[in-house]
């Protein structure tokens, strides 16, 4: 794997730890600002909308310059973003930092998934992505909890300057190590919207939302599940994310290992494993050892679906993958989204915490379906081809038929 794999990894470090961190620094924001927790919220919700809005726009004007260019001022806007969010004196100005930090994260892994499957060799495309977005993974394992506790020792702001700090780290491996990869010709803004006129497309996209929604619908509330449910302390909550993050690194290399190999069985297998894993989620969550467990295969198994379905994007969009590899990180966070909001609206019900497991279980079989009757869509149309392609030399040997 080339060296510029690892500055990718670097910038998706830096995005993934600012993305996660403020859930574990909201009292503390809270307070400086002397404004309501669920107010604070609003610094996670801004950032997801600003994912799901910035990836298409920040691809869109990027089209006219390369995408070495493009990374760089991407990296640019998350440096800018965490700093106001750093010195920020009023709320507002901080909401704006998280919308300005929040603008490079789909078009960097967007572009990034681009970029990196264009790096290496076919058969390692799928690897290649995954090596990118190990740096996403790692940080849930190390940025998110590092942040927090310097959040918390030292202060929240310190947090942001570290982050931009890793921004700048990032920029300068961007700078450094990625090559400056010639715009494919002839492909035009119109190219690249015409990709979502594939049905394929669409329906990986729509397994993204689904498959990763899964994820999120426990994981939102996994503090009140496992401190109310299976009799966790509050402070173990902080080793039981790590223990996701564990499995969100093992998950995404595993996925991004086989999905090179046979990529739709990987995401059969990777989706309906998920699917089950939830399920029992709602009966395991009563206890403690088991409840671990099932966080760490939870973890494991939705992240091993991001590299197929990435490649999947990107195969079905070939040609012109840009703005449909951005949208599709879009559709991961509308995913995490729609997820929390159904998880909420359970709880709210009176079906209990663990209620949103069933959720995220309907949910990736939901993905599980989509994702055979994409293989049946496209068996019909090989099938198709292949009946074309035959009947070519009949159509041609006729005549000569009739001449003897």
């Amino acid at each position: 794997m080339p060296l510029a794999l690892l500055a990718l990894a670097i910038g998706a470090f830096g995005i993934g730890t600012t993305e996660f961190v403020i859930m574990g620094l909201l009292p503390e924001v809270a307070g400086t600002f002397a404004v309501s927790i669920p107010t604070a919220g609003f610094l996670v919700s801004g950032y997801a909308v600003g994912v799901v809005l910035g990836a298409p726009l920040m691809t869109v004007l990027g089209t006219k310059i390369s995408r070495k260019r493009m990374l760089m001022l991407l990296m640019g806007f998350f440096i800018v973003g965490n700093v106001l969010s750093a010195v920020a004196p009023a709320f507002g100005l901080m909401l704006t930092g998280r919308i300005v930090a929040s603008l490079a994260h789909g078009a960097f892994f967007g572009i990034g998934s681009v970029v990196a499957a264009d790096l290496v060799a076919p058969q390692k495309k799928a690897g290649a992505i995954a090596m990118m977005f190990t740096g996403l993974t790692v940080a849930n394992v190390v940025g998110v909890p590092a942040g927090t506790l310097i959040g918390q020792q030292v202060g929240w702001r310190a947090t942001f300057f570290v982050v931009a700090a890793l921004g700048v780290l990032g920029l300068f491996g961007v700078a450094k190590l990625v090559p400056n990869m010639p715009k494919a010709e002839g492909v035009r803004l119109r190219h690249e919207i015409a990709a979502f006129r594939n049905v394929q497309v669409l329906l990986a996209m729509a397994m993204t939302v689904l498959g990763f929604g899964g994820v999120f619908a426990a994981i939102t509330y996994i503090t009140p599940m496992m401190t109310n449910v299976a009799g966790y302390a509050d402070t173990s909550v902080t080793w039981l994310l790590v223990l996701f993050g564990l499995g969100m690194v093992a998950g995404n290399l595993i996925g991004g290992r086989f999905a090179d190999r046979a990529l739709m069985p990987m995401l059969y297998v990777s989706l309906t494993g998920l699917a089950v894993v939830l399920a029992l989620f709602t009966l395991a969550a009563h206890d403690k050892i088991a409840s671990a467990v099932m966080i760490f295969l939870i973890g494991a198994l939705g992240f091993a679906t991001v590299p197929p379905l990435q490649k999947r994007v990107l195969d079905q969009a070939a040609g012109a993958p840009t703005l449909a590899s951005a949208v599709n990180i879009g559709a991961f966070n509308l995913g995490n989204a729609l997820s929390a909001w159904l998880g909420g609206i359970v709880i709210a019900a009176g079906l209990g915490y663990t209620a949103p497991n069933w959720v995220g279980a309907a949910l990736a079989a939901s993905a599980v379906v989509l994702a055979l009757i994409s293989s049946a869509l496209e068996r019909r149309a090989h099938a198709g081809g292949r009946i074309v392609a035959s009947a070519a030399p009949d159509a041609a040997q006729a005549p000569v038929a009739v001449h003897h």
